[in-house]
């Protein structure tokens, strides 16, 4: 795994870099476990825009991962890594003993033909999913549960993870990606080991086109429009007046959107911030 460098004999791969995927061992993904999400683009059910800055984009094929490791006791094979085009981490499709396969978030260092598991009894090794309290303090965690049962919600972007730092009670203290700490109970599962993919925050996307094949559609600054498009625009010239803010007022820096009466700011011990 690594980054690959090209020759510039074009403009737009003169600073271009890009995976090697060297990990990859299928090109094509398992077809029971995928389905077809037609694209919106960033409209809702009226054809209405509801998101800004999203359209076109190449098409996609989902593939159904199972975020929720409930298959307890089952020895599973990882049968390939896989690359996902709806998400930065790799993917590794495995079979349990019983013969059903799933997908699950590839840990950074799987390899075909590893042995993973996952419940109370699973040893702490690299891909098992086990509860917190059976996890010991100072391991590097992903995938984790907020509540149990629901399936895994944080740490599941490439080269994430999380920190078990301790316990207290009920709750497992766990140091988050952002910098956050925070109370997490101790019966959610979680899985051992860093979110594949580590290289993928060094990519360098080289051209704007790229950006289009995602489905990200060019930003224009609020400055740069006209004073009926937005509240920053127009001007003779380069206009400094008026508060940093969205096309429809809500200030842009310093206001805080969180909800008074917000369930989970009772287990957030640390802010990122």
């Amino acid at each position: 795994m690594g980054l690959k460098n090209y020759r510039p004999i074009t403009p737009g791969q003169r600073f271009k870099t890009s995976l090697d995927f060297s990990e990859i061992t299928k090109d094509k993904p398992y077809k029971k476990l995928t389905v077809y999400i037609p694209e919106k683009s960033g409209r809702n059910n009226l054809g209405r825009v509801t998101m800004r800055r999203r359209g076109s984009g190449h098409k996609r094929c989902y593939r159904i991962i199972s975020f929720n490791r409930n298959m307890f006791d089952e020895i599973a094979k990882v049968e390939s890594i896989e690359y996902d085009p709806n998400r930065t981490a790799r993917i590794a499709l495995i079979c349990y003993s019983n013969g059903i396969r799933r997908y699950i978030l590839a840990p950074d260092g799987l390899k075909v033909g590893d042995k993973v598991t996952e419940g109370e009894n699973a040893p702490i090794k690299l891909g098992n999913a086990l509860p917190l309290n059976k996890i010991p303090v100072g391991t590097l965690i992903h995938n984790v549960e907020m509540s149990p049962g629901r399936g895994g919600q944080l740490a599941r972007a490439a080269g994430t993870f999380c920190q078990l730092s301790g316990f207290e009670k009920d709750y497992a203290i766990l140091t988050m990606p952002s910098g956050e700490i925070r109370y997490v109970l101790s019966k959610c599962y979680a899985t051992i080991g860093v979110v594949s993919n580590v290289d993928q925050k060094n990519v360098v996307i080289g051209k704007a086109g790229r950006n289009r094949w995602l489905g990200k559609r060019p930003k224009v600054r609020g400055v740069a429009m006209n004073p009926v498009d937005h509240p920053m625009g127009g001007g003779e010239g380069r206009g400094k007046g008026n508060h940093p803010q969205s096309p429809w007022g809500t200030p842009a820096k310093g206001y805080k959107t969180r909800k008074k009466k917000n369930r989970s700011d009772v287990f957030i011990i640390k802010r990122r911030k």
